[in-house]
């Protein structure tokens, strides 16, 4: 199971998150697979630590893949999530009020942009709550 957080824009403008996984079947010798996702287009950024970044939108909808550096997002309603090395944002918030992150502790954010392909089947699998029986 690979962490993704999935942050979108809600019907009021502004962004929501929800946190799941990309979803893994099993393959050769006990690796975990995904499918292929087609993709367009795939860049690299880095950060230095201390780094921010004000209120914004991301520009096209894509997976951003943390490499190092811990992060912690927020939305305008004041919720937090963290992001750290390994883990998957699935940015689809591309209008609206936006989101906003800092980076925590000394290392620099180093990051996969990888833009998908529009309709394709992004595998993330949305945590579920287990209801008491």
């Amino acid at each position: 199971m690979i962490r993704c957080v999935r942050m979108w824009t809600g019907e009021d403008g502004d962004s929501l998150f929800e946190e799941g996984c990309v979803e893994l079947a099993g393959g050769v010798r006990g690796d975990s697979v995904g499918r292929p996702i087609p993709v367009g287009e795939l860049s690299f950024q880095e950060t230095r630590s201390g780094g921010t970044y004000e209120w914004h939108e991301d520009p096209v909808p894509r997976f951003v893949i943390t490499l190092s550096g811990t992060l912690e997002f927020e939305t305008k309603s004041g919720a937090t999530f963290t992001i750290r090395p390994g883990d998957i944002l699935l940015a689809q918030d591309n209008t609206g009020t936006g989101h906003r992150w800092k980076l925590i502790g000394e290392d620099p954010w180093r990051r996969a942009y990888v833009v998908y392909a529009s309709g394709a089947d992004l595998q993330f699998k949305p945590m579920t709550t287990e209801q008491p029986a």
